[in-house]
């Protein structure tokens, strides 16, 4: 009669095991802790930043239905179209505005703002974050033209002292009187009267040209269909102005970063996969070794489910602890990341922002179920097994619970499926169906362990007898290995998963970062670069150089070329970033001034060429031999229409960029404006000197010479690298903890299989062999196996650096590059595995081998 085993004792039992072997049941659960904490935290940091971002825009831009806007490089609205919307009966209210960027003269330095020229009488009907609070209670102090109302991030950076500033754009500069705050939130934020902002960013055109402003904001009569107001408002506009919602500018934030957020949270995953994998190790040989207890249970009748439950049950307990430490752990990562370094991780999405923290009640259940489901997952092989004991024939010895190799079909079928998987579309701009088939080449991998060490160590016994008297301890071990070689799954999966996984993310690291390189001696080959505004200002494309500074720069001593260049932002799609486009000379040759992927293709007569980014052709479907329609200004009021010629490499510009030749620009735009401009030198110039030169000449044709941004070609290079080593550092500290987990699961495991064979080692002390030799047996054996397990660890780390190079970066950040096998660094980590686990072995056979010899053969008898 089977006896009755209440869910009690059943924690009772699983509460003795911990009791008994609490370092190991501890690594599991910390493992599973950490890959919880470290993807936790990253949620809790991305929707922070995500969130606080959002709000900024918000408050900066209101909650209008419907906005206005102009495109091209100086997007504005002729004002003719504020009267036409005001006088519209089915309006409530329509908002002028103007936006741009500018600097505050701090005398030593300046340091950027951004510019707000609002109407007060309607502005707090559309942005009530952005209605002026005078300091005075006066009723015409929010139309002072002499005022001007600060944000809180402006007033602190000013301090209380300060009564007056002196605000700086590209087209002129004037002093206000700081009239009082404004609500809104984020960046450094300067309102003042909307006509004031006019005369001070030359958007006011005297005589009977109106003048112009940056967008309209429109609140609608309560009950107007708005998406039938849009369409008949949107057929009489033209090509240069658009309407947009506030939806498409909240999707466009998210859309700014998505692909950054989700693959730094695969990444943070890691740590919980590898976590999966030691709860198999340790429950694996808990199982074996617990093998005479659950006999003995068996034969007083417990059932086979209930031994599956039991097991499973301190697997679910590990898992349900740990996700609470986890969470507790990711929560106060979180808030450390948040306060010592920017929200976005080193992804220079959100500017460097510091968001408070915003906790997550659903990411908390959904990752704590994930570290539950990793548990499990990692307990269900050893539960299974537990299951399937033979009690009477496992509690006589006979009939180990592992009968030889396990089969290998299922591995070659996972690998082969993962192989499927890897060539899935992405779903909805995401690589899913890669992380899929990663996580299904680390179980097949990891699951042809056995096989491995067969294929390494061999089955036959060549020369045994020589080998037994030359290198008896030796033998002793490989044979072993052999013999229980279906145990190395357990042992190793820790490290095969962690070392696949370095393996790939140093792989993919090294190819990004060889191609980065590459890209950056084709994309600069001058030897100065110059842009008309200074480091850190968020809208280049608004300032421009004064005209014919090129042609004067060129006639100075130590010059020996000047290419200008014109680079701005415009909409293609109200649902996506911004796309750049990037006007300069190309000649005949473009393939010799840009990285083309392909050859490119003959434009048609009398067409403009253009070239786009590898990102223009994922996100906007354009393909070489199609036309493309810019948003930009041309005297004809149409859009400019350019022939796509090829597709070409921008690691700049993740969302696309669009080059183009700046003379066809220039003729079919009668832009002549330039806001960058590249300097080769005389063999003999001093780049010192030809710094000073071109400053004199932006001074002397009326410019503002402080607001230069110079930097040599190596600058640009060294910064550019340093900016992607930075981003690229969270990836580097997982491997760090990959490894650290990994090996962790290799001491627990150890610990649990030479504790187990205590016996074993007491009859070999007993029969004269010393701790030494004892000591060198169990590396032998040891390494055997780690020397498989790096071994698949390593293949299957390149064939997923192959999927993160060429299926994952493509699908996710629309960027191409070669495959690039950093050799040493990848042996390197194979060896330090290797070295790793062979002390941690050698201490784990220390302490079993340190009792009494004869006390532990007595344990037999």
């Amino acid at each position: 009669m089977p006896i009755e085993l209440r869910p009690l004792r059943s924690w009772h039992l699983a509460w003795a095991e911990w009791r008994r072997h609490p370092w190991r049941q501890l690594a599991a659960l910390l493992s599973v802790a950490l890959g919880v904490a470290l993807a936790f935290s990253v949620v809790l940091i991305n929707e922070s930043a995500l969130a606080e971002f959002a709000a900024a825009t918000r408050a900066a831009n209101g909650e209008p239905d419907l906005s206005l806007t102009g495109t091209g490089p100086t997007p504005s609205v002729p004002e003719g179209w504020l009267d036409g919307w005001a006088d519209d009966p089915t309006v409530q209210v329509a908002s002028p505005r103007i936006d741009a960027e500018g600097w505050v003269d701090g005398g030593a330095e300046r340091w950027p703002v951004t510019l707000r020229g609002v109407d007060a009488l309607t502005v707090w009907a559309v942005a009530p974050d952005l209605m002026p609070q005078p300091d005075t209670p006066s009723p015409v102090a929010t139309l002072d033209p002499g005022l001007v109302f600060v944000n809180p991030t402006l007033a602190q950076r000013l301090g209380s002292n300060v009564r007056q500033i002196t605000l700086i754009t590209a087209q002129g500069r004037q002093t206000f009187r700081i009239g009082g705050r404004v609500a809104a939130a984020g960046g450094p934020l300067a309102v003042v009267d909307i006509a004031a902002a006019q005369a001070l960013t030359g958007a006011t055109v005297s005589g009977e040209v109106p003048g112009r402003i940056s967008r309209v904001d429109v609140r609608l009569v309560p009950g107007v269909d708005r998406a039938r107001w849009v369409a008949v408002a949107s057929a009489s506009l033209p090509p240069t102005l658009r309407i947009e919602s506030p939806d498409d500018a909240r999707q466009r934030v998210s859309n700014l970063s998505r692909a950054y957020r989700v693959n730094l949270t695969v990444l943070a995953l890691v740590a919980l996969v590898v976590g999966a994998f030691l709860v198999f190790s340790v429950m694996s040989l808990a199982v074996a070794q617990r093998t005479p207890a659950l006999a003995l249970l068996g034969v007083l009748g417990m059932t086979a489910r209930q031994r599956l439950t039991l097991v499973l049950g301190e697997c679910a307990a590990t898992g349900g602890v740990a996700s609470v430490l986890g969470l507790a752990l990711g929560t106060g990562m979180a808030a450390a990341a948040l306060h010592w370094l920017a929200g976005d991780l080193g992804g220079g999405y959100f500017g460097g922002q510091q968001p408070a923290l915003r906790w997550s009640v659903e990411a908390a259940a959904g990752l704590g179920a994930l570290g539950m489901l990793a548990a499990l997952a990692g307990g269900a092989w050893p539960a299974w097994q537990a299951a399937q004991l033979a009690p009477a024939q496992a509690l006589k010895g006979l009939g180990p619970l592992q009968g030889g190799d396990p089969p290998a079909w299922p591995g070659l079928l996972l690998l082969a499926m993962g192989s499927g998987l890897a060539l899935v579309p992405a779903w909805e701009g995401l690589p899913i169906g890669a992380y899929v088939a990663v996580a299904a080449w680390l179980v097949g991998g990891i699951s042809l362990v056995p096989w491995a060490v067969r294929v390494l160590l061999g089955q036959r016994r060549h020369h045994a007898g020589e080998r037994a008297e030359t290198h008896p301890i030796w033998l002793l071990g490989v044979q072993r290995a052999r013999r229980f070689r279906a145990t190395a799954t357990a042992a190793v999966a820790g490290v095969v998963a962690s070392l696949a996984l370095c393996v790939a993310l140093t792989v993919m690291v090294a190819s990004f970062r060889e191609a980065v390189s590459q890209w950056l001696v084709a994309v600069l080959p001058a030897d100065l670069y110059a842009r008309a505004t200074p480091p850190g200002t968020a809208a280049p494309q608004h300032v421009v150089f004064p005209m014919g500074v090129a042609d004067d720069v060129a006639q100075r001593p130590g010059v020996a070329r000047v290419l200008p260049g014109r680079s701005f932002s415009v909409l293609l799609s109200p649902q996506q970033p911004e796309v750049w486009i990037q006007a300069r000379p190309l000649g005949d040759h473009p393939e010799q001034r840009l990285p083309l992927v392909a050859p490119p293709v003959e434009r048609p007569p009398g067409a403009v060429g253009a070239f786009v980014s590898e990102a223009v052709v994922a996100l906007h479907g354009v393909q070489p031999g199609q036309w493309l329609n810019l948003p930009v200004n041309s005297p004809s009021g149409q859009p400019l229409r350019v022939f796509v010629q090829g597709v070409w490499r921008d690691y700049a510009r993740q969302f696309g960029s669009v080059a183009l030749d700046l003379a066809d620009f220039q003729r079919h735009t009668g832009d002549e404006a330039v806001n960058e401009l590249a300097l080769w030198l005389a063999p003999d110039a001093a780049p010192a000197a030809v710094q000073d030169a071109l400053r004199a000449v932006v001074h002397a044709r009326g410019g503002d010479a402080q607001a230069l941004s110079l930097a040599s070609t190596a600058q640009i290079k060294a910064i550019s690298l340093a900016i992607f080593d930075r981003s690229f550092a969270v990836t580097r500290y997982l491997q760090a903890v990959a490894i650290l987990i990994g090996l962790a699961g290799v001491a627990a495991s150890l610990s649990a299989q030479v504790l187990a064979r205590r016996r074993e080692f007491g009859l070999l002390l007993h029969l004269g062999l010393s701790r030494a030799q004892v000591l060198r047996l169990v590396v032998w054996e040891t390494l055997g196996w780690l020397v498989a397990g790096a071994v698949v660890g390593v293949l299957l780390g390149l064939a997923i650096s192959g999927v993160l190079v060429k299926v994952v970066n493509p699908q996710s950040f629309h960027w191409t590059m070669d495959w690039r096998v950093p050799w040493l660094d990848v042996g390197g980590l194979a060896v330090a595995v290797l070295v790793a686990g062979g002390i941690t072995s050698a201490l784990a056979a220390r302490h079993a081998a340190s009792g009494d010899a004869v006390r532990a053969v007595k344990e037999d008898w």
